[in-house]
């Protein structure tokens, strides 16, 4: 019993500082795909920031600043794909951002609306290509990554795996982040 308690104590300090620290509860996600490889991989853990206090810089404006965050120019972000909250979020690099009626990429189709272009790293072309085809609304992030423990995550996706497999159903509609 008093290791419950001591278990206990020490998930509610966590989630305290997870609240002081990064502006959440739950300031974790575990990477489930190779869309960010190198710089993220499968079974890493990414401690995220809440977007109500953190500034989004693309790789456009990291290029020209020289900010850069895992490995390349930019943030990485988690975003809601259109908004949608039934779905796993994606975390993939901020690129660029567009305006309503602007092209969304050379030649491309004009945006519907404002927002972030975004491309996994290790992905040949940009989501909004093939995974969301439209920019991402601010509304939409959920946060910007800061940091990455390696290999810690596979636990949280072990897991997963085995509900999934004892109840016959997914855990996560559309997984890839």
């Amino acid at each position: 019993m008093r290791d419950l308690v001591s278990v206990a104590k020490i998930l509610i300090v966590f989630m305290i500082l997870s609240q002081i620290i990064f502006g959440t509860w739950a300031p974790m996600r575990a990477i489930e795909s190779e869309s960010m490889e190198p710089h993220m991989m499968v079974g890493d853990i990414v401690f995220i920031k809440d977007i109500s206090r953190a500034e989004v810089v693309t790789q456009e404006d990291g290029a020209t600043s020289g900010y850069k965050t895992f490995g390349d120019y930019g943030n990485v972000i988690l975003y809601r794909k259109y908004g949608r909250t039934d779905i796993t979020p994606i975390i993939h690099r901020a690129m660029y951002y567009v305006e309503a009626n602007e092209p969304m990429w050379k030649g491309g189709p004009v945006a519907p609306h404002a927002g972030y272009i975004t491309k996994g790293d290790h992905n040949k072309v940009i989501d909004q290509y093939a995974l969301c085809t439209v920019p991402i609304r601010e509304e939409w992030v959920i946060g910007v990554a800061r940091y990455r423990i390696p290999y810690a995550g596979y636990v949280r996706l072990a897991f997963s795996k085995v509900i999934e497999i004892l109840t016959g159903k997914p855990q996560d509609q559309n997984r890839r982040t």
